[in-house]
């Protein structure tokens, strides 16, 4: 599948029909691997030459939106497909291929009466790929919030000892908890182990001599046990921190370990079931916005190709998708089959960037109406 095309119309002189065979033809005989199809635009309403050129003015900026959130609801496509593991079966409008929908398209009456205004179609448009896009925003807001919840259980689960949960590590026979007596854990730099070990007994008084004892050991810490008088254990922090040494805040609670069992597999289900969705939603999504953009597309089409060639509405509106090396050649086609009066004034340097070149929007500046689509 093509992922860039060509959108052109060029003046008919005599019959779009003629043209057409003429435009086959000489792509055949000369740039034979290039795609071509017919783009066809229904009769749309003109309306006035001030309304068109007024319209003229916003078509570019809402093709640049739409193209935007088309290509954004693609890439959180590729990343959900890739988490997920899902094998991408293709994007699709209503189960048509989106190649496919773009190179056979057909205006959805039922959607867009061609007897609206202009103004009215491209606004309507613009206002459902501007909900999509909302729409769009509070659904990877609310996921990545999610996500977000279980990245933090997560580091906490398998962090470094500084800040990750230690239930899982401590069991219920490593703590002492009496009238008198009570056990901090102590989180030592690996490689402070020695030191901890020979000054742990006089950071303060009355700690219990030899009650250290190593829980677990990562690539940056030592999780270590000491029992003390609980009177002193305040004091035992302080000092502790002077020397280097974290002591973490710990209760061993079951019920505690079990509720945050519970949280985890529940955002982690969560999540799944919000991934699943999003991706269905976007396939969607995707879907609507590509058909919008394409219908805007076509009322590009008309209302350059009005601008540029004058009433009543006469021109061959074409898809192509040239391969780079062919570009130059298919050009050329083009223009010799465009009012070749006008072709060297759309080539000189000084319209280029004045007023009439600037009707084509961000199109190529050429004798004919033309302009780009990206799909990725």
């Amino acid at each position: 599948m093509a992922t860039r095309y060509w959108v052109v119309s060029l003046p008919v002189q005599n019959s779009a029909s003629t043209l057409w065979n003429q435009l086959q033809e000489q792509i055949s005989k000369h740039s034979f691997d290039t795609p071509l199809y017919r783009f066809n635009i229904p009769n749309l309403r003109v309306g006035t030459l001030d309304s068109l050129l007024s319209l003229s003015d916003d078509l570019v900026k809402s093709n640049s939106f739409m193209e935007g959130v088309s290509h954004k609801i693609r890439r959180q496509i590729e990343e959900l497909e890739r988490v997920s593991g899902v094998e991408s079966s293709g994007l699709t409008v209503d189960g048509v291929p989106i190649d496919s929908y773009l190179t056979r398209f057909v205006w959805d009456e039922a959607k867009y009466p061609t007897m609206s205004p202009l103004k009215e179609i491209v606004d309507g448009i613009h206002g459902q790929v501007a909900k999509i896009e909302d729409d769009l925003k509070v659904r990877v807001s609310e996921f990545n919030n999610i996500r977000s919840q279980l990245n933090a259980i997560n580091r906490k689960q398998s962090g470094s000892l500084a800040v990750r949960d230690l239930s899982n590590l401590v069991k219920p026979e490593d703590i002492i908890t009496s009238e008198h007596l009570t056990t901090l854990l102590a989180i030592v730099s690996k490689y402070s182990q020695k030191d901890w070990l020979s000054s742990y007994e006089t950071l303060t008084s009355y700690v219990v001599p030899r009650s250290s004892k190593k829980l677990y050991e990562d690539n940056e810490y030592a999780l270590y046990t000491v029992t003390l008088f609980s009177r002193v254990a305040d004091n035992f922090r302080t000092s502790a921190r002077e020397k280097g040494f974290q002591i973490r805040d710990f209760e061993h609670s079951p019920e505690s370990h079990e509720s945050r069992k519970q949280e985890l597999e529940k955002l982690m289900g969560d999540l799944e079931s919000l991934r699943g969705s999003l991706l269905q939603w976007c396939y969607t999504s995707y879907g609507e916005v590509f058909s919008s953009w394409m219908h805007f597309c076509a009322v590009r089409v008309f209302t350059e190709s009005i601008l540029r060639y004058g009433l009543p509405p006469s021109f061959l509106a074409c898809v192509l998708a040239p391969s780079v090396k062919a570009e130059k050649k298919v050009r050329s086609i083009l223009e010799g089959l465009s009012d070749s009066t006008n072709s060297a004034y759309w080539k000189t340097e000084d319209e280029v960037g004045s007023g009439m070149a600037g009707l084509a929007g961000d199109a190529d500046t050429h004798p004919y109406v033309s302009f780009t689509i990206n799909l990725i």
